[in-house]
């Protein structure tokens, strides 16, 4: 029987620094919807990757004093790296917009705009965050004349004759097509900011930059004097990556069949969810089938975290210390699926003593001493469980809720070890005694499985220590 399919994409971090936690975690999460899709039986093609041009990329690697190339080259191997250790599927595909594939299919969707009229050159001003990639109105900036989202860069302004994108032509076609798409994007509150933004009237914008002033983009067909501009280029990576528009089999199986679903930031709500859509449709192509939105890693009392303010946290430390699995948990489940939330140090030890060391590890520790004291070896294991009721909640994409469905799980088994009193039953009852550690046994091999999408490397761990009827030798979670 033919799977169907299923297409998931993380939105492209840019390689002029290293990954913070909050690309940690929209990887992590990508990731977990990723696994548990296959996990329900879908060929699934899960997207990552990195971007690679625009002014950002370009003066950092004139600060560095190196080739632009060399440059992105070395940020795409520690993106690598780093991704490995949070845990990421090694079947990811991973696309640079350096990729000279990816570079055509970008060029073909630009002539494809071009050709439907809606692009054109004009003469024009604008102020422009190098942070965020972005123009910005006057509304926009703070008191200083600043971006908020980068305060103390300052803004640039642009005088040029550009290419530019019709977007004004695509308000009425967004409307329509969010009203025919009523879980377009989740949560619904991030959906209203994108319908609310767009009801306001699109402005059109600059689609390109003068060569001599920026070169390091894709050459604009049939115009060599001009780049594109870097988000009408990194946009593109989520269909070329499939090997658009040579590739149509895949572009059909995956896009137009596979209910293509982008993770993003809500800083990049406007450009998934309003600005893609609207060159799919000028491009003549089918639309994403959803958007799912992350809320913002904080410091402490809700803080934006910044180097300045010293209140960082690099995931790298995290998992070197703690393990990967660690940074998984407190990602997936003591950080709100769409809201901000905050990671301190204090929270996360918390979290990880009382949840992790005391909790799920110590469970599997007092079962499986049990286990291999009185039994002679696993149980015979069901070769299938029941999930439709955990499976259900990735649905909604509150993998939060899906944790929590597991942890209640782990605190009910741990309920019935203090009700059932196994290791005194087996003394009195040596039958009475295995039967009730065998059933536990089962229990906590079903748990281990529902840690697949979430936890993959504790799921091995643990389900290889049931299977050959082992206590740890060590903890699984050593309390800190």
């Amino acid at each position: 029987m033919k799977k169907e399919s299923f297409y998931i994409t993380t939105t492209l971090p840019y390689v002029n620094a290293p990954l913070h936690m909050g690309h940690a975690l929209e990887l992590i999460r990508a990731d977990t919807i990723a696994r548990y899709k296959k996990l329900a039986d879908y060929d699934v093609y899960f997207n990552s990757g990195t971007d690679e041009h625009g002014m950002k990329i370009y003066e950092r690697a004139k600060e560095k004093g190196i080739a632009v190339q060399d440059f992105v080259d070395q940020g795409f191997e520690t993106f690598k790296q780093q991704i490995k250790m949070f845990g990421v599927s090694s079947d990811v595909h991973l696309i640079r917009t350096t990729d000279k594939f990816h570079e055509k299919a970008a060029q073909e969707l630009w002539k494809r705009v071009a050709e439907n009229g809606y692009i054109y050159k004009k003469n024009y001003q604008a102020k422009y965050c190098v942070g965020c990639e972005s123009e910005k109105t006057d509304s926009e900036l703070n008191d200083k004349g600043e971006c908020d989202e980068h305060p103390g860069k300052p803004i640039q302004t642009i005088e040029e004759e550009n290419y530019f994108f019709k977007y004004s032509a695509f308000g009425d076609k967004l409307q329509k097509f969010y009203k025919e798409n009523n879980d377009f994007i989740i949560p619904e509150f991030r959906f209203n900011e994108i319908k609310g933004f767009v009801e306001k009237g699109l402005q059109d914008f600059s689609i390109s930059r003068l060569k001599e002033k920026m070169p390091w983009g894709i050459p604009v067909p049939d115009d060599s004097t001009h780049v594109m501009y870097v988000w009408f280029d990194a946009l593109v990576n989520y269909i070329s990556t499939l090997g658009w528009p040579e590739n149509e089999e895949n572009f059909q199986k995956y896009w137009v069949h596979g209910n293509p679903t982008q993770y993003c930031g809500k800083d990049n709500t406007r450009f998934q969810g309003a600005m893609w859509q609207a060159m799919l449709m000028a491009a003549g192509l089918s639309n994403s089938h959803r958007i799912v939105v992350n809320g913002f890693i904080t410091g402490e009392g809700g803080i934006r975290m910044s180097k300045t303010l010293g209140n960082v946290v690099d995931p790298r430390d995290i998992v070197n210390e703690y393990g990967v699995d660690a940074l998984r948990y407190f990602l997936l489940r003591e950080v709100s699926s769409f809201e901000d939330s905050p990671f301190t140090m204090e929270r996360f030890k918390d979290a990880y003593n009382a949840n992790l060391a005391n909790g799920l590890g110590n469970l599997a520790s007092r079962i499986l001493t049990l286990s291999e004291k009185y039994l002679e070896k696993c149980p015979e294991i069901p070769e299938r469980s029941d999930f439709s009721e955990y499976f259900a909640i990735y649905e909604t994409f509150d993998i939060k809720k899906a944790m929590d469905y597991i942890w209640n799980e782990i605190t009910k088994l741990d309920e019935e070890i203090q009700k059932t009193e196994p290791f005194k039953v087996v003394k009195k009852d040596l039958e009475e005694g295995k039967s009730l550690i065998k059933n536990m046994v089962l229990k906590l091999y079903k748990i281990a499985r529902m840690l697949n999408p979430v936890m993959p490397e504790t799921n091995e761990k643990l389900k290889k220590l049931i299977r050959e009827n082992k206590k740890p030798e060590t903890p699984l979670f050593a309390r800190k």
